[in-house]
């Protein structure tokens, strides 16, 4: 089958969308307006019938990716047997910047940089996730295109012609020399004129913000992300920057639905979501990059979300990313799926779900933000203080957990573990700022849990903290209970719960599996890579250096060519699984280069007093 592999793609964007371009040079996914809008391109779940707008020499070629230096402009390099020819790909960003033009717009300039090069050039646009017909014609100085009440207008110097029938596209052959270029500008929606001028100097415009906002290792100490792994930290920060919508600060997981976890099986999910939980790992990061204007704009999400719902209940534990709380799943039978994995899905049925740790994470990364200087008003507290009220009274349920399995509720660990955070983080809170709060009884509640959990959540014969109260499996969500305080990493239960996740979890390459056992659905998935990276975090954090930069070492090995990460890695071949790129494993990667350079051997080092 003809479809690329995920990590031979790279992504762009413009802060409200991510399309992603193959190495062959073609669009193979592109949501409009925004990350979370029904699809124009979608090739990468359909190759046939998911359309796409391809720009490839006409003969045979050989390909490679870069990005402009700390920017999220991509450069494609296609080398013939005549002649090499560069297509630059980017989007104007939407970024309360008045740049005097349309932002939903992907600018392509084409240039012959040796010989001759005869190119084509493929238009192929099909509305909501071809669900409605595509009209195509030619006009003076492009191609039109339009169906769900939507357009696109694609501006060209080149000569194109429409083919109508069942599937209308254009296309169009060019033949440029050296140091020729042509521009092909599509827009969303909009009709801007265009000249070649104007796009060479939004694309200097472009490159220069980003490489503006990317970190700056200004601080005379010495640039905490230091080492042979800065330039992934960085590029890490800027796939975080791409998925953080600049309206309402919400990160989605990742800018693509439906890549499979297992080639060929029905673990395809919709991640084009913001999920709570998310925002507690990347204030950090985004705190340790110096980008604090994001992170203030995470802490200022994150309480927003204490006022969506209930006072002090979270309702949903992902929202869209303009706070729609409806996730309607729904699957897309028409489509193949890439490489045969069905069902495509559109939508996130986990939106419904009881997810208890989510209130951990939130009341940590609204913590951690006050480690960074945030600062929690009166009329805040008053909601954050119903939100642990909240959790006090609703601990000791069954939920459906981190990994949002859809079996049957259980007493998970990790989830007990997050809302003991969420009670500590309270505490400290209200103690730090001097807040009316009932300490006393959050402190018995929150002594209540650690007691519930030491006794119901550590298996003896196992040797380990396990996935749910006494079960008898491994998971590796329980590392994070050193992460968030429960246990210091020099305590015999948490040394012998990382062991017990490098014995049961650790494939023969040095990856991580989130877990074992039954989850409620058919067929296998890949190696987390955040839970290799949380692994690579306990063990610097424990002082076990060696075998921390070991592991690292090994995710690092399938990083893709131009340092992205999907969510999971093939365990046997080591290709990319999951959706493209995936915030989580880039949040990872960040704090895993924070914590292995902070780490000295044998020095047990306290994620909360760092």
């Amino acid at each position: 089958m003809g479809f690329t592999p995920i990590e031979e793609y790279g992504v762009i964007g413009n802060l409200e969308t991510c399309p992603l371009i193959g190495s062959d040079g073609s669009i193979d996914w592109c949501c409009f307006p925004h990350i979370e809008s029904s699809s124009v391109f979608a090739g990468i779940l359909d190759e046939d019938g998911g359309g796409h707008f391809a720009i490839q020499p006409s003969g045979e070629f050989e390909s490679s990716q870069e990005y402009v230096t700390r920017t999220n402009v991509l450069r494609t390099t296609f080398e013939t047997d005549s002649g090499t020819m560069v297509v630059t790909d980017f989007m104007p960003v939407a970024d309360g910047v008045e740049l005097g033009h349309t932002t939903s717009a992907i600018y392509r300039k084409v240039a012959c940089t040796e010989g001759d090069v005869e190119f084509d050039v493929e238009f192929d646009p099909r509305f909501d996730y071809e669900r409605v017909g595509t009209t195509v014609e030619q006009t003076h100085e492009g191609v039109l295109a339009r169906g769900n009440g939507e357009q696109l207008y694609l501006w060209s110097q080149a000569s194109f012609h429409a083919s109508e029938g069942e599937e209308e596209h254009a296309e169009a052959t060019e033949t440029l020399h050296t140091d020729e270029t042509m521009w092909f500008v599509l827009q969303y929606n909009d009709r801007e004129p265009i000249d070649a001028a104007d796009c060479a100097a939004l694309l200097r415009e472009t490159i220069d913000y980003w490489q503006d906002w990317t970190h700056q290792c200004l601080d005379e100490s010495g640039c905490p992300f230091e080492g042979p792994y800065h330039d992934d930290v960085i590029r890490s920060g800027l796939v975080l920057r791409l998925l953080m919508n600049p309206q309402t600060h919400a990160i989605a997981a990742a800018p693509t639905t439906s890549l499979p976890e297992e080639v060929g099986g029905v673990r395809n999910w919709d991640y084009r979501y913001a999920w709570i939980r998310d925002v507690s790992y990347t204030i950090q990061a985004l705190n340790e990059l110096g980008h604090e204007r994001e992170a203030r704009n995470g802490f200022d999400w994150s309480l927003t979300m204490c006022h969506k719902d209930d006072p002090g209940e979270i309702g949903y534990p992902l929202y869209g990313l303009h706070y729609e709380p409806e996730m309607v799943e729904e699957e897309l039978h028409h489509f193949t799926g890439y490489r045969g994995s069905k069902p495509v899905r559109v939508g996130n049925a986990a939106g419904d779900q009881q997810q208890l740790d989510t209130y951990g994470e939130l009341l940590t990364a609204i913590y951690t933000a006050t480690d960074y200087g945030a600062e929690i008003f009166a009329g805040e507290w008053e909601v954050l203080a119903e939100m642990i009220e909240h959790v006090s009274g609703v601990w000791m349920n069954e939920d459906s957990g981190i990994w949002e399995v859809r079996s049957e509720p259980k007493h998970i660990v990790h989830s007990k573990a997050l809302c003991w955070a969420a009670l500590d983080r309270g505490i400290k809170i209200a103690e730090d700022n001097e807040f009316d709060a009932p300490i006393e009884r959050w402190t018995g509640e929150r002594d209540a849990i650690r007691e519930s959990l030491l006794e119901e959540g550590f298996d003896e014969e196992l040797g380990c903290f396990t996935q749910t109260y006494e079960g008898e499996t491994v998971d590796a969500a329980a590392l994070r209970l050193g992460s968030v305080g429960f246990l210091p990493f020099d305590d015999d239960r948490m040394q012998a719960t990382i062991d017990a996740v490098m014995d049961h979890l650790m494939t023969d390459d040095g990856l991580v599996m989130r877990y074992e056992g039954d989850d409620g659905l058919p067929g296998e998935e890949g190696a987390f890579v955040l839970c290799s990276f949380w692994l690579v975090e306990c063990l610097a954090l424990s002082g076990r250096v060696e075998e921390a930069r070991e592991v690292f070492e090994d995710v690092m090995e399938h990083i893709s060519p131009i340092g992205l990460f999907a969510e999971e890695l093939d365990p046997g071949t080591g290709e990319h699984r999951g959706n493209f790129p995936q915030a989580f494993s880039h949040i990872g990667l960040i704090n895993a280069v924070l914590y292995l350079n902070e780490a000295e051997p044998g020095e047990v080092i306290d994620p909360l007093d760092r």
